[in-house]
């Protein structure tokens, strides 16, 4: 069930990312070669008659792909040149490019919205319900209603930015900022508690808990669905930012090893559990395709505003080796991560 439920999830996040793509180049008149999901050989694959379009489905259940006339630097097809994706305005083709993550963006919120509405939400706001008895922020001075405004200068407006940099602070000594419900603003130190678990990863415990009351309705769902959007959005920028600084290793990422691994967790758990993952996965997919980096679709957006910098478009060439190289460098990270997911196995 964990591998049917791993096949699921991915191939629900990828279909709606490349859909994306697919139905505004369809929109804008480009040609579309191929949409395809999955990687590796084909085992379903049909076309419609007198369609242009072949629909595939591929072996290896990661990555998906929708392939275009006029993406390629080598495009020598004899097919119309208006219909060639370098022929299109450039608005034309920065939409086609950020459709993917948007659909994504988009999928997060409904499903977030549906779960909320058939399982009841809970507050994302980081406001404290309880505080436990002489843990760090008993100690401190925190009360129950506070609520937490930045963490050591960095501002939190959720649940998971609050997690986050805590696990991030490795411990250390962290200053909090918090308003109680008066709006009365006041600032505490407080060093979280250190408890090493038997695989050897540690936990960082400061003794707060949010409230888990559960509300419904319609537009408590609405509301839930977009907090926590926005939340895992930010929180997303965040973990790259600390990606970047230091803050978080490289070695913490997960490849498809650490996803299914995570699955087979969270579908233990429910199937709440499982559209909140794919929420969250959903989301993760939208921001990192649109980080600048070469073979990433913020890669190609890069290209399109140095394009209207310059007034006039990188050779297609250069462009092809340029993702060429960042696709080579995202599969040696892929390869080291992967290694570390299977080391964690063990």
């Amino acid at each position: 069930m964990a591998i049917l439920w791993f096949i699921f999830i991915l191939g629900a996040i990828i279909l709606v990312h490349e859909f994306g793509h697919f139905i505004f180049s369809k929109l804008f008149g480009v040609y579309v070669y191929e949409f395809s999901i999955g990687m590796g050989p084909k085992i379903l694959h049909f076309k419609k008659k007198n369609g242009e379009t072949e629909y595939c489905l591929r072996l290896i259940p990661i990555g998906g792909f929708v392939s275009l006339a006029g993406e390629d630097a080598d495009d020598n097809s004899k097919i119309d040149q208006n219909r060639k994706l370098y022929a299109k305005p450039a608005w034309q083709r920065f939409i086609i490019m950020i459709a993917g993550a948007s659909f994504n963006f988009i999928f997060t919120f409904v499903l977030l919205f549906v779960m909320a509405l058939i399982y009841g939400s809970v507050s994302t706001k980081p406001i404290i319900a309880d505080v436990s008895q002489d843990y760090p922020a008993y100690n401190a001075g925190v009360e129950s209603g506070d609520k937490i405004i930045s963490i050591d200068g960095q501002k939190v407006s959720s649940w998971s930015e609050v997690q986050l940099y805590i696990l991030t602070g490795e411990g250390k000594e962290m200053t909090m900022v918090l308003e109680d419900s008066s709006g009365n603003k006041k600032e505490v130190e407080i060093t979280p508690d250190v408890v090493t678990n038997d695989d050897g990863t540690k936990n960082y415990i400061i003794g707060i808990s949010l409230d888990t009351t559960k509300k419904t309705g319609l537009v408590n769902s609405f509301n839930y669905a977009c907090e926590t959007t926005v939340s895992l959005y930010k929180l997303m920028l965040v973990t790259i930012k600390e990606l970047f600084t230091g803050g978080v290793s490289a070695k913490e990422l997960s490849g498809p090893v650490g996803i299914y691994t995570v699955v087979a967790s969270q579908a233990k758990q429910g199937f709440q559990s499982i559209m909140y993952l794919i929420a969250y996965l959903s989301m993760n997919i939208g921001v990192i395709n649109l980080i600048p980096f070469p073979a990433f679709d913020g890669g190609r957006v890069l290209f399109l505003i140095i394009e209207k910098i310059r007034r006039k478009p990188i050779k297609a060439k250069t462009e092809a080796i340029i993702n060429s190289i960042g696709f080579g460098l995202l599969m040696l990270l892929m390869i080291y991560v992967t290694f570390n997911d299977v080391l964690r196995l063990f």
